[in-house]
C-alpha cells in the first residue's frame, strides 16, 4: 500500500484503539484495564492479534467499498443497465409480490426444524412433557411440506415470467437491428450480431432466471437466519459476524498460491503441446535429419517440468482444502467452546446451543452461496450492457418522409452525386455522376467492376445517402418519400438473388403475403417462370430448398423476379439478374417488363444491353458514355471496346464446345 492508501491506512488503524476507548468512556464503561493493560505480555499480543485481522479485512474489503473515478463510472453504468432490466420486469410486479410471499413464507418453514430440534433436546434432557415431542415432529413435517410446496410454486411463477421477459428482450434488440442503417451491417460482423442477440441474452436470461432466483432465496434465508441466530442468543450470533470474514480471508489467501501454480502448469502444456505440434507438423524434416530422439527427448524434458509443477500444484491443493477445513472447523469449535460457557453460566439452554449451531452451519452455507452467486448476477448485468448498445443505437438515417403519392411514373434523376462508402471515406466511389432513368424504359448500366454500378442501386434503395448531389423521383427529393413506400415501389433482384426454404407460392408471396393466387400466377407469367412451376412435382407447392438449393440457378433468377414483380413495382432493378437465362427467355423477360415499369439493368451480358432504350457506361465512379446501341458503337469509344470483349468470349465459348463435342 503506497501513496494516500497507505497514509489513509495508518490514519485508521493508528486512531481506531483510541477512538474505541473514547467510545467507552463516553458510555460510561470502564476504560482502566484497555488504558493500562499493554504492560502485560498477554495484553501486547492482544493488541497486536487485534491490529492484525484489522490490516487484513481492511486490506480485503475496504478497497472495494471505497470509490474510484472508474469504479464510480462503472458503478453509474451497471446501475443503469440493472435499472433498464428492472423496468422490462415492471409490468409482472403482481407476479413478483407473490412470488416474494412464497420464499418469505418458504424460508419461515425451513426455520422450523432447527428450532424444534432444539426443543426436542432440552425436553429430553429435563424428561418432561412427552407428548410435546410427537406434536414437535408434527408440526416439523407439516411446516417442511408447506415450505416444499411454496418453493415449487414460487419457482413455478418465476421461472415462467422470466421466460417471458427473456423473450420480450430477445425480440425487442432483433426488431433494433433490423432498423440499423445498412452502414452499421457493413461495421459490424454478422457473428458479433447474432452473438449479441442470441449468446448475451441467454446470458442474461439464464443468469437472472437461476442464479438470481438463488440469490433471492438465500438472501431471505440468510435474514432469517442471522435473525433466529440473535434471537436465540446475540452474543453467540455477533462471535459468529466477527468469525466468518476472518475464516474467509485465510483461505483466500492460501488459494492465491495454489491458482498462480495451476496458471505455471497450463503453460507448461501449452509448451509441451507446441513441441509436438511442431514436431508432427515437420514431420518429413524430422525424418530426413534421422532427429526421432531429439525430438522425443524435447518432448520429455516438457513433461518433466510440468510433472515437477504438478507435484507442486498438488502439495497447493492439499494445503488449500486443510486450510479451508480447518479454519471452517475452527470457527464451529470456537463457537461450540463459547456456546458451552455461556450454557455453564446459564444464559442459554442446551436446546438453544443445538438450534443455534444448526441455523449456524445453514447461514454460513447461505452466506457462501450469495457470494459465489452474485459475480454471476453482475455478469448478467454485463451482458445486458452490450444488449442495450444495440437497443439504444440510433441508426444513422434521415428522419423518415412522408410522401405517399397514389400514382408514380418512375422517372428517377440523379444530379452532381458524389459517394464514398463509411469505411472508406476518402476513397470516392461516384464522382459528381449525373444520370436519369426514363418512366417506361430499359436503362442499362455497364461498365468494369468497381464503376460504380451496384452503388448506384444502394443509392436509389436508400442504403447510404450521399455526401454531395441530390436523387430525385418525380422531380421530388428521395428524402421525402416514406422508407416503406419507397421499398413498395422499389423492387431489386440480384444475381445471386435469395430463395428461402419454402414453398415457391410463399417465395414468390414474400413480402405480400396477402396477394391472391390470380396476382402470383400473373407476376410468374411476367416473368416466364409460370411454365416451368406448374411442371414441378407439387407445382407452386413445390420446397424450393434451403435458399433455393431445389431448383436451377435460372429458375431460381426467374421466382426472383416474379417475387419483385407482385409487388407491382414501378421501378425494378435487375443486378444481372438474368445472367443464367437462355437468350430466348430473356427476351422475353425484358419484353414483358417494358410495358409495365421502369427497368434499371446491369449486366454483363450483351444480349440485354443492346435492346436497352438507353446505355450508360460507367468508368471509375463518372459517365464515360451514355446513348442507344448504335449510338454508342458509332463513337468507337468505351462501349465499343466492350461489345468486342463480349463477341471474343462468346467465339471463344463456341469454339471449345465444337473442340469439345468433336473429341
Amino acid at each position: 500500500m503506497r501513496g494516500f492508501e497507505g497514509v489513509q491506512t495508518a490514519v485508521i488503524h493508528g486512531l481506531l484503539y483510541p477512538v474505541y476507548i473514547s467510545f467507552l468512556w463516553a458510555c460510561d464503561r470502564s476504560t482502566v484495564e484497555l488504558v493500562w493493560g499493554w504492560h502485560t505480555l498477554q495484553g501486547l499480543l492482544q493488541g497486536y492479534a487485534v491490529l492484525a485481522l484489522s490490516l487484513l479485512l481492511w486490506k480485503r474489503y475496504v478497497p472495494a467499498l471505497l470509490p474510484t473515478a472508474k469504479k464510480q463510472k462503472t458503478e453509474q453504468k451497471g446501475k443503469a443497465s440493472l435499472q433498464r432490466l428492472l423496468g422490462y420486469m415492471k409490468p409482472f410486479s403482481g407476479r413478483f409480490a407473490v412470488v416474494f410471499f412464497f420464499v418469505v413464507i418458504s424460508s419461515l418453514g425451513e426455520m422450523a426444524i432447527p428450532h424444534y430440534t432444539g426443543k426436542m433436546t432440552d425436553w429430553i434432557m429435563n424428561e418432561d412433557e412427552p407428548e410435546a415431542f410427537n406434536h414437535a415432529i408434527t408440526v416439523m413435517t407439516l411446516m417442511t411440506i408447506m415450505s416444499a410446496v411454496c418453493e415449487f410454486v414460487c419457482d413455478l411463477i418465476y421461472n415462467i415470467t422470466m421466460s417471458r421477459i427473456h423473450t420480450s428482450i430477445q425480440g425487442l434488440v432483433f426488431q433494433s437491428v433490423l432498423k440499423q442503417d445498412i452502414a452499421f451491417f457493413d461495421k459490424a460482423s454478422t457473428g458479433d450480431i447474432v452473438s449479441r442477440i442470441t449468446t448475451d441474452t441467454n446470458t442474461m436470461s439464464e443468469s437472472l432466471s437461476e442464479k438470481l432466483s438463488l440469490l433471492m432465496w438465500y438472501f431471505m434465508r440468510v435474514i432469517f437466519l442471522f435473525g433466529s441466530m440473535l434471537l436465540l442468543s446475540t452474543r453467540l450470533s455477533i462471535f459468529t459476524a466477527l468469525g466468518l470474514p476472518i475464516i474467509w480471508i485465510i483461505p483466500e489467501f492460501s488459494g492465491q498460491f495454489y491458482q498462480k501454480l495451476s496458471v505455471q502448469v497450463q503453460e507448461s502444456l501449452a509448451k509441451a503441446n507446441d513441441v509436438a505440434m511442431e514436431t508432427f507438423s515437420s514431420m518429413k524434416t524430422v525424418r530426413s535429419f534421422a532427429n526421432e530422439d531429439g525430438e522425443t527427448e524435447r518432448y520429455r524434458k516438457c513433461l518433466e517440468d510440468t510433472y515437477a509443477l504438478n507435484k507442486v500444484e498438488a502439495a497447493a491443493y492439499a494445503a488449500s482444502t486443510w486450510t479451508n477445513s480447518m479454519s471452517s472447523l475452527a470457527l464451529k469449535v470456537s463457537i461450540l467452546y463459547y456456546g458451552g460457557r455461556l450454557v455453564t453460566g446459564s444464559d442459554v439452554s442446551s436446546g438453544d446451543l443445538v438450534s443455534f449451531v444448526l441455523y449456524e452451519l445453514q447461514f454460513t452455507s447461505a452466506v457462501e452461496v450469495l457470494m459465489s452467486y452474485w459475480p454471476h448476477v453482475k455478469k448478467a448485468v454485463g451482458a445486458s450492457e452490450k444488449i442495450f448498445e444495440y437497443v439504444d443505437r440510433k441508426p444513422d438515417i434521415p428522419p423518415d418522409g412522408s410522401l405517399t403519392p397514389q400514382s408514380l411514373k418512375g422517372h428517377v434523376q440523379f444530379k452532381n452525386i458524389t459517394f464514398a462508402y463509411p469505411k472508406r471515406p476518402d476513397t470516392d466511389v461516384l464522382k459528381n455522376i449525373s444520370l436519369e432513368l426514363k418512366p417506361g424504359q430499359i436503362t442499362a448500366l455497364v461498365g468494369p467492376s468497381g464503376s460504380g454500378k451496384s452503388t448506384i442501386v444502394s443509392l436509389l434503395e436508400r442504403f447510404y445517402q450521399p455526401q454531395n448531389g441530390e436523387i430525385l423521383l418525380d422531380q421530388k427529393p428521395l428524402l421525402e418519400y416514406k422508407d416503406q413506400y419507397l421499398h413498395e415501389k422499389i423492387s431489386v433482384v440480384s444475381q445471386e438473388p435469395v430463395l428461402f426454404a419454402r414453398s415457391v407460392r410463399e417465395n414468390i408471396k414474400y413480402g405480400k403475403e396477402n396477394a391472391s393466387d390470380e396476382e402470383m400466377r400473373a407476376a410468374a407469367k411476367l416473368a416466364n417462370a409460370d411454365d416451368f412451376i406448374d411442371n414441378l412435382p407439387k407445382g407452386y407447392d413445390t420446397d424450393a430448398g434451403e435458399k433455393g438449393g431445389q431448383v436451377s440457378g435460372g429458375q431460381k433468377q426467374r421466382i426472383a423476379i416474379a417475387r419483385a414483380l407482385i409487388q407491382k413495382p414501378q421501378i425494378l432493378v435487375l443486378d444481372d439478374a438474368t445472367s443464367s437465362l437462355d437468350p430466348e427467355s430473356e427476351h422475353r423477360v425484358y419484353s414483358a417488363l417494358q410495358k409495365n415499369c421502369t427497368v434499371l439493368l446491369i449486366s454483363h451480358r450483351l444480349s440485354g444491353v443492346e435492346n436497352a432504350d438507353h446505355i450508360i457506361f460507367l468508368q471509375e465512379g463518372q459517365v464515360a458514355e451514355e446513348g442507344n446501341h448504335e449510338e454508342l458503337l458509332a463513337k468507337h469509344g468505351f462501349y465499343e471496346e466492350f461489345v468486342n470483349q463480349q463477341n471474343t468470349s462468346i467465339h471463344q465459348s463456341n469454339d471449345e464446345q465444337i473442340s469439345i463435342v468433336q473429341h
